[in-house]
């Protein structure tokens, strides 16, 4: 039988082709839309498109899976590799995998295809792995994006990665914006060529995370869950500024859309829950305490520590993650519910309470950091170096304070640091300290302990989301003040904690009180109905609420 040609696989194969790229654009289309011309083929180009998307928005584990699809698909993609050595790295979350990255980069050869352009970005990722200390090679690494920045002036991505580069070389001790701002109009310059590069909209709100600047990050804020809303950190981000801007229904519902997606993606590809979006359910749990929403927050809790109970988290570049996160979530829901009782209940103390101590209880700022290797008994204990071990004994110790002990104090003196020197202490320390001495009425040391606490926390940044603090400085010395009888001068730390951190509800409950007390009725009617407008949601019958709306019934009278 004579051979005959079947004319319809060449056109299913077009159809199969078509399909398949409609169906990566519109998965790119979910993470936003990039633009980068390589000299790969076209399948394993949309693929990479798809990693580079979801890198922008620091979807590590999907840009991963995409850029080694692009390389299954053509081994001498150089540029896959550059984008799988590129997911290794997390610059603003501490957190860098390097001997995979160089693993990587071994396989990045010279191919007749490549163009200057692929070059440069190849050139700068073997940079930022190379050799010499991490800092050095990220300098040298911004370095080799600003030059690629400047020779490919159309080149969008070369703008965000630089723009990235530098929010990478920013420290928490630095008092300069020099870098935010830079990075910050590059991003901007980006955002309006293209509104929806969700690199653009993501350095943006990084750029600009701070009470002085965030406002101008929500225009990008609002948009950027829109432009990649398959990815759940991009569903995140806009929190961020909503926080700094105390917008809270808004972080509300940023963060209970994070973490709906991240649980959606676990589900859907059967993954570890240890995928999920915790995070995210931290800052959901301090939104909603900061709308008087204690049950849904213990809730989050009660989550957490199960979670904690059942899986053991897998990200070896976040040892401890699901121990200090508990312990983020417990110490802030003790805090702002005052409910003292609860500390040495979620915080048992260790039978080697002397030798825990050993670590500072002045609690560390930042919200994306690397933690240090941990271990836990159970949910309920936190056993956890760094946040996971520090926060029980802060919290520990300024609930036995305030509750009148006089082992306040002692509980936190470092093993052999017996020197009460207030120059000596860290802020958690001289916040215990406060309020162990405010109780027993020692009001002028109480104020000089509390001078030392608040010139430390102002040396340091404005806290990147939640207070880094748990309580800050400022909201504690205004409580001090107005137990010492002082509301006029309480009120005047209370008006800074909110400029710290705008409509945190003990400063603006602290606020009200102040006014009350120093006979300003008009400033405490404000501050009051603050609160009430903030706390429509808040949980029946809260002490503080009836507090509020009985002032506010006496003030028309």
């Amino acid at each position: 039988m004579p051979f005959q040609p079947n004319w319809r696989l060449p056109f299913l194969a077009v159809v199969l082709m078509a399909t398949l790229s409609a169906t990566i654009q519109a998965q790119t289309s979910q993470l936003g839309r990039v633009e980068f011309q390589t000299s790969g083929s076209e399948k394993a180009q949309a693929h990479f498109l798809r990693g580079l998307a979801a890198l922008h928005s620091f979807w590590y584990e999907e840009a991963l899976e995409a850029f080694r699809e692009s390389t299954r698909i053509e081994p001498d993609f150089m540029m896959g590799y550059w984008g799988e050595a590129m997911a290794h790295n997390h610059p603003l979350w501490s957190e860098q995998d390097t001997s995979a990255a160089r693993e990587v980069i071994k396989k990045i050869g010279e191919t007749p295809k490549l163009t200057p352009r692929e070059r440069a970005y190849l050139d700068a990722v073997k940079i930022l792995y190379g050799d010499g200390d991490k800092r050095a090679r990220d300098t040298a690494y911004a370095a080799a994006m600003e030059k690629t920045y400047r020779d490919y002036a159309n080149d969008l991505n070369a703008a965000t990665f630089y723009s990235l580069s530098l929010l990478g070389l920013v420290r928490s001790e630095e008092k300069s914006f020099r870098l935010q701002a830079r990075a910050g109009a590059i991003a901007l310059d980006v955002y309006e060529k293209n509104p929806n590069h969700p690199g653009a909209a993501h350095y943006i709100i990084h750029a600009f995370d701070d009470p002085e600047h965030a406002i101008l990050a929500l225009p990008a804020a609002r948009r950027y869950a829109g432009i990649a809303p398959e990815a759940h950190h991009a569903r995140h981000m806009p929190s961020h500024i909503f926080l700094q801007l105390g917008m809270w229904p808004e972080a509300a519902s940023s963060n209970e859309s994070a973490w709906e997606a991240s649980d959606s993606w676990m589900k859907r590809k059967n993954l570890s829950t240890s995928v999920r979006d915790y995070h995210s359910l931290h800052w959901l749990l301090y939104v909603y305490l900061q709308q008087g929403r204690y049950r849904k927050a213990e809730e989050l809790l009660t989550l957490m520590k199960k979670t904690m109970s059942e899986t053991t988290y897998e990200n070896k570049l976040r040892p401890g993650y699901y121990e200090n996160n508990f312990a983020n979530m417990a110490a802030a829901f003790i805090v702002e519910t005052e409910r003292w009782n609860l500390a040495s209940t979620l915080f048992p103390a260790p039978a080697t309470a002397r030798q825990t101590a050993a670590a500072s209880p002045a609690p560390a700022h930042g919200n994306h950091g690397a933690a240090q290797p941990v271990s836990t008994d159970g949910p309920a204990t936190v056993r956890a170096s760094n946040r996971g071990q520090t926060l029980p004994i802060f919290v520990r110790g300024l609930a036995t304070a305030l509750g009148g002990s006089a082992e306040a104090e002692e509980s936190v003196i470092r093993p052999g640091t017996i020197s009460r020197d207030t120059e000596s202490k860290t802020i958690g320390e001289l916040e215990i300290a406060a309020a162990a001495a405010s109780v027993k009425r020692d009001h002028e040391k109480a104020a000089e302990l509390m001078k030392q606490a608040v010139r430390l926390e102002e040396e340091m940044a404005p806290p990147s989301g939640p207070p880094g603090s748990i309580k800050p400085a400022h909201e504690l010395f205004g409580e001090i003040l107005l137990r010492a009888g002082k509301p006029e001068a309480a009120a005047e730390k209370f008006k800074i904690s909110l400029l710290r951190q705008p409509n945190r509800a003990r400063s603006l409950l602290g606020a009200a009180r102040a006014a009350a007390q120093s006979g300003d009725q008009g400033a405490a009617a404000a501050a009051y109905e603050k609160l009430l407008e903030q706390w429509q949601r808040a949980d029946a019958g809260l002490p503080e609420l009836r507090e509020a709306r009985d002032y506010l019934t006496k003030a028309k009278l």
